[in-house]
């Protein structure tokens, strides 16, 4: 595409670039504001919600079945030892994120155990030698994120959790170098081009690999190799006119992929794939295999974009898998003015465990409810099964009059809404398919 108009490669550079924006725009956010009941966190140190996730906690696809803990890492100042404490077999993953949103390491139950671990991150290239015995994990990009989940069954469970989180901790190896931070965009430019003075400079702070830095290239045209003083300060104007409809055009691609073209026969989407985009940095506790990375690496570009719109910082299937739909099983939208019932003959096949978790649309955060339920799974007390072992779980708005029908309640919003269910380390069976998730059903 040597003749792609400005206009073109704008919105090819939103998809191309619209994971590293989102990515680091979270990151900034955690370090100077928090996220939820993760207040203000510095960098290199782990920042804890108190509870489970909320509707307050303004996070796409957030799990409502661990409790969180994040850190913001700047590993511009050297290697940071990290101190995993004894989980006694509890259920744990702590997943590295690197600024353009590839999964490059786990440290948790299925990867490592869950007996006390130390390990060294390292920052890109370097060549120092760890403290005997202790593994690395080497980090792609100077700025990444450590996203931690901890099983946590309810509000009775959480004083095993903090004490989990508050020996959960980071050491930098070098004391008292200087941090670099995010680089700041400059905040001058017109906001209609603001993305691209962002992703202009942060893919050049924290370049990707070198395959992909090689195609970065085509997007000269429109300034984002440019180095220096912003190049969309004083452009004329239907030239920044022209890059504006671009990236317009670039997010109606992501929006609707993100929706994607499935066929409303109501069977659940379960994308085991989805985070398979990272073929270059694939460190402790992935799977370097053939079968979890993506064959057509330009085909990673909107896949990642698509994920950091739906599920932002999502694991690996093989860590954790994801399904979700859109339709019922007579293939109409899901509804809040309309009752469901999701009947499990068997329940998913996991080696941890699994969840139904309730979302709106189109924004994918949790619905807000009388009874602060905002998932369902096996770990749920109280739920009613039937003599044959089934449990029917009841979709609806409002709450159900029948006492075994409100035991197996997970409410929805009133309009249009997406349930995910989780499956904390699925078995061969969900990830070669063989199990199947059965359909949402109208009353």
């Amino acid at each position: 595409m040597a003749d792609a108009t400005p206009e073109m490669l704008a919105a090819e550079a939103f998809v191309y670039g619209y994971p590293l924006v989102a990515d680091l725009t979270m990151v900034d956010t955690i370090h100077r504001r928090g996220m939820g009941s993760i207040g203000p966190t510095g960098w290199n140190t782990f920042g804890h919600a108190a509870e489970l996730a909320t509707p307050d906690s303004h996070f796409v696809s957030v799990n409502n079945d661990t409790v969180y803990s994040v850190a913001p890492l700047d590993l511009s100042g050297g290697p940071l030892l990290l101190h995993v404490p004894d989980s006694a077999g509890a259920y744990y993953v702590l997943q590295f994120i690197d600024a353009w949103t590839n999964n490059f390491a786990y440290v948790g139950r299925r990867s490592s155990g869950t007996a006390e671990q130390t390990w060294l991150i390292a920052p890109p290239h370097w060549r120092g030698t760890p403290p005997e015995g202790v593994p690395v994990i080497t980090a792609p990009t100077a700025v990444a994120a450590i996203a931690a989940r901890h099983a946590c069954t309810g509000p009775e469970d959480l004083p095993r959790v903090r004490e989990l989180q508050r020996q959960l901790t980071l050491t930098p190896v070098e004391e008292g170098r200087e941090l670099a931070g995010l680089p700041e965009p400059d905040t001058d430019v017109p906001e209609a081009l603001g993305f691209l003075e962002r992703l202009r400079v942060w893919m050049t702070a924290f370049p990707p690999g070198p395959a992909d830095a090689e195609f970065q290239h085509r997007f000269a045209p429109i300034g984002l190799l440019d180095r220096g003083r912003s190049p969309y300060l004083d452009g004329p104007a239907d030239w920044a006119q022209t890059l504006a409809k671009g990236l317009a055009a670039g997010r109606e691609r992501v929006e609707a992929a993100s929706i994607g073209t499935v066929e409303p026969t109501g069977e659940w989407t379960a994308n085991l794939h989805l985070f398979d985009y990272n073929l270059d940095f694939l460190g402790p506790g992935t799977r370097d295999e053939q079968q979890w990375k993506v064959a057509d690496r330009r085909a990673t570009y909107l896949t990642r974009a698509v994920a950091a719109r739906t599920a932002l910082w999502g694991n690996h299937a093989y860590e954790a898998a994801y399904a979700t739909t859109y339709h019922d099983a007579d293939g109409h939208p899901l509804d809040g003015a309309r009752s469901y019932t999701l009947r499990f003959e068997q329940p998913p096949p996991v080696g941890a465990f699994w969840s139904v978790t309730m979302y709106d649309t189109p924004e994918y955060l949790l619905v807000p409810n009388d009874i602060d339920r905002f998932s369902v799974g096996d770990r749920t007390p109280g739920l009613v099964r039937a003599p044959d072992g089934s449990l029917t779980l009841y979709l609806q708005h409002r709450q159900p009059t029948d006492a075994d029908e409100f035991a197996n309640w997970l409410p929805t919003p009133s309009s249009g809404f997406r349930p995910m269910v989780r499956m904390y380390q699925p078995q061969e069976a969900v990830l070669d398919g063989t199990y199947r998730l059965p359909p949402i059903r109208p009353r």
